[in-house]
């Protein structure tokens, strides 16, 4: 007989999920209501508008999809691209590669501009693709490249695709709640994120936002949406705002109140303060990586203060490392991706896992286990750099 399965208790300090709320973690267990039931329309009601906080937009159409980051993105792109589209796609890492596999899927044309893995997204390289493709009416880019932990200037970015008439789909599944994001100042036309980083929520919603300018070239489609589940047009009878909801499909019910919980918990605290907590943490475990001998993968400018990607030095076991932080310590990190595999580490602080402790006691396993690979490291230097860091 198979017996239920009780998960350890880890420390989940990688590129996502993040450590969820014990608040969160409660209201999941809360009694399911129907996704119809006039309570739950009107937490509906509850999140659009934290959502909207959190994205700092007023735009009608945001609402979560009842689906991972990846069908936020999907909702993007099969919505606003249509066959024979030219699409501008920004590849900095693994990410901005799915763009393109999505503008693909859309019978549509990518044009790649491709930067260093590491390195932010050029602007300039942006502008030359539009003067080489003057058709082009999307630009697409990733806010907070997960595979590398670098920043790109979403503002100019946006910018230079209304300079172009083109509608801009922007990747924030790491930035939401982790660092400044301005949809309406920036001007963003299509922005998806998911749950499971910097709102520290379960993973399995993918919040997104369309602009006025996005949901007229939606409602102007002369071919249909190719997913009838992620068709904006369908989706909004649903999460509308009338009082009145027709049946789309069967929302997440308790998943949603743990969205809800962690949206709260965010506006509780303000987006302000949790930025500054990201950074003070960041800083925090930059200066006790460095002190331990450690060199970050991206420069100060751009690096992600939610999720810092960390050089691996010379002669040691990446999957070791990771293998031993993970058994003998329940502290998860993660493996670099695409060109970086094998050569960086992703170490998280994002949402709920971002605070001291988490920085001191992974700085602490990561010192145990490097010496024990036989790293030359001053003992406790790391620790103390990082707590001199926060006092200061």
């Amino acid at each position: 007989m198979t017996n239920s399965f009780f998960p350890p208790i880890r420390t989940l300090m990688g590129p996502g999920p993040s450590d969820v709320s014990p608040r969160v973690l409660g209201a999941l267990g809360r009694p399911t209501i129907g996704h119809l039931d006039p309570l739950f329309v009107t937490l509906m009601d509850e999140i659009k508008g934290l959502l909207q906080y959190v994205f700092q937009t007023e735009n009608a159409l945001t609402l979560p999809v009842s689906a991972p980051g990846s069908a936020g993105m999907e909702a993007c792109f099969v919505n606003l691209v249509s066959p024979g589209d030219t699409v501008i796609v920004c590849q900095n890492g693994v990410f901005g590669g799915r763009m393109k596999e999505n503008v693909e899927r859309c019978a549509a044309t990518a044009i790649m501009v491709q930067d260093e893995w590491g390195q932010p997204v050029d602007p300039e390289k942006v502008r030359e693709a539009f003067k080489s493709n003057p058709k082009a009416s999307l630009l697409a880019f990733v806010h907070a490249e997960t595979s590398t932990g670098t920043r790109s200037d979403a503002e100019t970015l946006c910018a230079i695709a209304r300079e172009n008439g083109a509608l801009s789909i922007v990747d924030t599944v790491t930035s939401l709640g982790g660092i400044e994001l301005k949809v309406d100042d920036w001007g963003a036309d299509a922005v998806y994120s998911g749950s499971q980083k910097c709102l520290s929520c379960v993973p399995g919603i993918s919040p997104v936002t369309f602009s006025p300018r996005a949901v007229e070239r939606i409602q102007n489609r002369t071919h249909k949406v190719q997913s009838w589940f992620l068709d904006m047009q369908l989706v909004m009878g649903y999460w509308g705002g009338d009082s009145k909801r027709a049946y789309h499909h069967t929302a997440p019910v308790n998943d949603l109140y743990a969205l809800h919980e962690s949206l709260v918990m965010l506006q509780e605290e303000g987006l302000e303060s949790a930025f500054q907590r990201h950074r003070r943490n960041h800083e925090a475990l930059v200066a006790g990586l460095e002190a331990m001998g450690l060199a970050m993968a991206v420069s100060p400018e751009w690096r992600l203060p939610q999720l810092n990607s960390v050089l691996i030095p010379e002669g040691i076991d990446d999957a070791s490392v990771r293998s031993s932080l993970l058994n003998d310590f329940n502290l998860e990190i993660g493996a670099g991706l695409g060109a970086l595999a094998g050569r960086t580490w992703r170490i998280g602080l994002m949402g709920y896992a971002s605070n001291t402790a988490n920085v001191i006691a992974c700085l602490s396993a990561l010192e145990a286990v490097l010496a024990g690979q036989g790293y030359s490291l001053p003992t406790g230097a790391g620790i103390d750099a990082a707590r001199q860091q926060l006092a200061a």
